[in-house]
């Protein structure tokens, strides 16, 4: 039996409400003009410089990432029900993080294996015991949704440490912003564009205990080779935020400086894009030449803030993620708002037999795997290729979790042929200091490939603005 797919424009041959003033724009725009506008948009893509790499591709150019200029819409009521659930979600994770660098409370209470953090490569134990500002892990909490049905939202995956992105959230407004003025005066749509500003309040209010006065933001970058370096440099620009390289930052005593043609500036704030690995080669990798010797110190003293902190990586975990909802119940009291995927944990031998007779029609996952790589989609999948993967799970089972393959919802998308049904999914960015922000909108990934279920760019996905309407 054919797959049923909740498609967010139409309900049989009605459109939504969300959609209706869309429709209308569509059917009053010659199709020769939506061409040179999706023309026009790619040329502008191309222009800004919004590209990205494949990291382990023998092709190593940088590519564009497809832009749909065709936007998802929510309404106002759908998005106060996953503005709650995200941040709901984006407490307890703190409150997690927190413990488990503390007291341990979860694990003591037996609500959670200690062995999932214990053994977890992104337990940092040097990380034991520090107090960040206001508590908080994870200043920008990715959370990944999809949807079933009407009412129907599931989170895929929390991303905890650096999620990335947000610069095409940003970049897809600005650019159909241009295209279509009057679209935005015609409907009306909550803006986006405060991210930065919100982020930088973010990152202020978590400024460490020795700051004087206003506090000097750094973002912290690989350097231009990184694939993510656009974005490195897009918030940096927008932020009003220093952006540098590990040697331009040294440590002199209790504090972190930055070297400027007018000598030493100290630093408060680090927002970094690098991994724990390479942040400070006398705490992690010694051979690291991307960090900074001795910043883990001045973290330690309270002389600079980390965002997000080492170690947060833990609740990116996806055998972590499928306790997320009882961390919701033991550290807010709360039952949780947006539930997980149904998940087999292959470390569980019951679960581990279940998947391994039911491999053809599940999604499986490295359980520290991301963007797309590492997985097996069942249905999608020829039987060398399924049977090859139950060697791997075989041989370790307890980094593998699986999960059905979901009726993900479509959005209507351009395609050489016309508009048509593409399944999307969507990351909110959840800023956490000292209160709880989230951006009405997100970056709506979206699979160009008919019939596809995998989203992220490496694996041929797009790109879409998202549009919440005001109440």
């Amino acid at each position: 039996m054919k797959a049923q797919f909740f498609n967010e424009m139409y309900v049989g041959d009605d459109v939504r409400a969300p959609y209706a003033g869309l429709l209308n724009w569509l059917e009053n725009t010659p199709p020769e003009e939506l061409a040179q506008k999706r023309a026009e948009a790619e040329t502008l893509f191309r222009r800004i410089g919004i590209t990205f790499a494949v990291y382990g591709s023998e092709d190593t150019t940088e590519r564009l990432i497809p832009f749909d200029m065709m936007p998802r819409v929510f309404t106002d009521p759908e998005w106060r029900k996953l503005e709650a659930g995200v941040k709901q979600r984006a407490r307890a994770l703190n409150a997690f993080l927190w413990d488990i660098y503390h007291r341990r409370e979860i694990i003591r209470a037996g609500k959670l294996p200690g062995d999932l953090v214990w053994r977890n490569e992104a337990f940092e134990p040097s990380v034991i015991g520090i107090s960040p500002a206001r508590g908080v892990y994870s200043h920008v909490v990715g959370v990944d949704l999809v949807r079933t049905g009407p009412e129907e939202f599931f989170v895929l995956e929390d991303n905890c440490r650096t999620p990335s992105g947000v610069s095409y959230m940003l970049e897809n407004r600005e650019i159909m912003m241009r295209l279509f003025p009057a679209l935005f005066r015609e409907n009306r749509i909550r803006p986006v564009d405060d991210y930065p500003h919100a982020l930088r309040r973010t990152f202020s209010s978590v400024a460490p205990k020795k700051c004087d006065g206003d506090p000097v933001i750094a973002i912290l970058t690989p350097g231009s080779f990184n694939s993510a370096y656009y974005e490195h440099s897009f918030l940096a620009d927008q932020m009003g935020a220093e952006l540098v390289e590990g040697q331009d930052l040294f440590v002199d005593g209790d504090f972190v400086y930055m070297r400027t043609t007018r000598g030493p500036q100290r630093v408060d704030v680090i927002y970094r894009r690098i991994d724990d690995a390479y942040i400070d080669p006398l705490c992690f990798r010694p051979d690291s030449l991307l960090g900074i010797p001795g910043l883990m110190n001045v973290y330690r003293s309270g002389g600079v803030q980390i965002c997000s902190a080492p170690g947060a990586g833990v609740a990116d975990d996806k055998a972590i993620y499928t306790y997320v909802p009882d961390m919701v119940r033991f550290y807010l009291g709360e039952e949780p708002i947006l539930q997980n995927v149904p998940t087999w944990k292959c470390a569980d031998p019951s679960d581990l037999k279940y998947v391994l007779e039911h491999l053809s029609e599940l999604v499986v996952k490295e359980v520290h795997g991301s963007g797309g790589y590492g997985m097996l989609v069942g249905p999608a999948a020829t039987k060398a290729e399924v049977e090859a993967y139950a060697l791997r799970i075989k041989s370790d089972p307890g980094d593998f979790i699986a999960q059905p393959t979901l009726a993900l919802s479509t959005s209507p998308t351009f395609v050489d042929s016309g508009l048509a049904p593409r399944h999307v999914d969507l990351r909110p960015y959840c800023l956490v200091g000292s209160e709880v922000h989230l951006t009405p909108g997100g970056l709506t990934r979206v699979a160009l490939i008919e019939g596809s279920l995998v989203v992220n760019s490496s694996q041929g996905g797009g790109v879409k603005d998202t549009w919440v309407m005001a109440g």
